[in-house]
């Protein structure tokens, strides 16, 4: 098993260590357009091997696509960070270009693999990824919706006060401050729904704080959160490559499920070694279903910048 990690900085480097720790593959690649970056990185991560206990060799690469050859899954998590006050949205111009060039230079050596996306605007990035790839649509997989998730069962078990790992709630939709949906609905603890331990009015504010998480941290750090991307990131890889058949809410392309097609958004997915299996029906009632659908106008408004854009 091979992995590469293209972007080297927080995000990229934190799914890169998360990778090596719970050795997941024989090897993993780090790749970057900073000179050194990655080599600097890849060898400090390599350097834990004897304290932690892993025997993942980890090798850099300046922007050289050459030694990511036979990879079975490329995270690509390249491109400009968030900074105070900036959208994901605002991302769009800049990112696209970087993500496209990714794409077309991991292909050139690892035609098989599968791609596991993570710059944003993630559902754009995404849908730019499998059009500009031609790979089956099973292959794409942005990792939005995990991230998403982990802050709504976060803000929950503060509301609550329990354990994050006690709670199953699943954020569907836009990964985006205003297009992401935490289904409160669905959410519970220990199989019992939350709205037993949380009022209405409670509900309502942990998902208007799950919906700007990110924002949240970008705010308080300066620029994008690392760690839990980065873990989240790791999680969907480990689903791959173990074969492990996990229901993670994930963007994918859509045909007519959940009544959007051409798009790529976030849905509960069945994730293994060939990527995303098939989509689970949540059933959602009409107040979900109805915001899910504005989520998708918001996404495709989005899509439609990337026509606007020398690529």
């Amino acid at each position: 098993m091979k992995i590469t990690v293209v972007g080297a900085g927080a995000v990229g480097a934190t799914t890169a260590d998360n990778i090596v720790r719970r050795e997941l593959a024989e090897e993993v690649v780090l790749v970057d357009i900073k000179e050194g970056l990655s080599e600097g990185k890849a060898l400090d991560m390599f350097q834990t091997a004897t304290l932690l206990e892993f025997d993942t060799k980890i090798t850099g690469s300046t922007n050289d696509y050459s030694k990511t050859a036979g990879s079975d899954v490329v995270v690509i998590t390249s491109g400009i960070p968030r900074k105070p006050g900036m959208t994901r949205e605002e991302l769009i111009g800049t990112n696209a270009g970087i993500v496209k060039s990714v794409v077309d230079n991991a292909l050139k050596y690892s035609p098989d693999a599968i791609f596991v996306i993570v710059s944003n605007p993630m559902d754009t990035m995404t849908y730019l990824t499998l059009k500009e790839s031609g790979l089956p649509k099973n292959r794409i997989i942005g990792m939005g919706g995990i991230l998403d998730s982990s802050r709504f069962k976060t803000y929950l078990s503060l509301a609550i006060g329990c354990q994050p790992n006690d709670l199953h709630a699943t954020v569907i939709g836009g990964h985006g401050d205003t297009t992401m949906i935490p289904l409160t609905r669905l959410a519970t603890y220990n199989g019992v729904p939350v709205s037993q331990f949380l009022s209405a009015d409670q509900l309502k504010q942990v998902a208007a704080d799950t919906m700007v998480g990110g924002a949240t941290l970008t705010k308080l750090i300066g620029t994008s959160a690392w760690y839990a991307p980065g873990a989240s990131s790791a999680l969907l890889v480990e689903s791959i490559v173990r074969d492990q058949k996990r229901v993670f809410p994930c963007c994918v392309y859509l045909d007519g499920e959940y009544g959007q097609s051409d798009i790529c958004l976030g849905v509960p997915v069945v994730i293994g070694r060939t990527g995303w299996e098939r989509i689970i029906d949540y059933k959602l009632n009409s107040e979900e279903q109805d915001a899910f659908s504005k989520s998708a106008d918001a996404v495709r408004n989005m899509n439609n910048v990337l026509a606007t854009l020398s690529l």
